[in-house]
């Protein structure tokens, strides 16, 4: 990267699948098909450019509302993508020791993707070096009722005092994020890690997820380093 400061966590939001389809005659899940096949390259990339963890928002507790058939198409292109985790992506993660963790409401999803997710968690848990963190039925506003609703739970039994620090260690996700990348041009988090980006830059394209390439990406970074970051200082 010719120098260039690497964000150590990436941030990326899955946006224009539905258009992207739309505006080639398609239905919208076969744009979330295309879309799950650059996300696979995306992960390709940050691992060239040596990014040491990404979060990416597959699926929002927003989008399981979405028209039922969708839906449907949705929950069989996740568990379809799933089981690659376990197939021929199992050596990738292994040779580069990737933690892939899965964050949402899980009591949304079907028993059969969470039974999925529980056994890649599981053997991934011992890897350190790199991080992917998989957002399915997720969204912020529940991440954070979850983790007060657990705290002052423990406040009452042990008497904790709630603090910054007892939140972070309560999250879905850990560890504040770098740069966030919003596809397709919508200039909103949606509902997405409204306590890890409140210091992430926020980078917005008007291309489709399904049209993304490394060169956006790379593009994007040379944004990130561009801008002064003084977290409110």
């Amino acid at each position: 990267m010719n120098g260039m400061i690497v964000p150590k966590h990436v941030a990326v939001i899955l946006d224009g699948n539905r258009r992207w389809a739309a505006a080639h005659n398609m239905k919208p899940w076969e744009g979330h098909r295309h879309g799950a096949q650059t996300l696979d390259k995306f992960l390709d990339w940050c691992l060239e450019l040596n990014v040491e963890q990404v979060s990416a928002y597959v699926l929002s507790s927003e989008n399981l509302n979405r028209p039922r058939r969708e839906v449907i198409e949705l929950l069989k292109l996740l568990k379809h993508e799933l089981n690659r985790f376990e197939t021929e992506r199992a050596a990738k993660i292994d040779k580069y020791e990737i933690k892939v963790r899965f964050c949402g409401d899980f009591s949304r999803l079907p028993n059969s993707l969470v039974k999925i997710m529980g056994r890649i968690m599981t053997r991934t848990e011992k890897y350190n070096k790199k991080f992917l963190n998989i957002l399915i039925a997720y969204g912020g506003r529940y991440e954070l009722t979850s983790v007060i609703k657990n705290l002052v739970a423990e406040a009452v039994r042990k008497r904790l005092k709630i603090t910054e620090k007892t939140i972070e260690e309560n999250l879905l996700i850990s560890g504040d994020v770098d740069l966030v990348i919003r596809t397709g041009g919508m200039s909103r988090l949606s509902n997405f890690m409204p306590w890890q980006t409140t210091y992430s830059e926020f980078y917005v394209t008007k291309v489709l997820w399904p049209d993304f390439t490394k060169n956006d990406l790379i593009k994007a970074i040379k944004w990130f380093n561009n801008m002064k970051r003084n977290f409110g200082k």
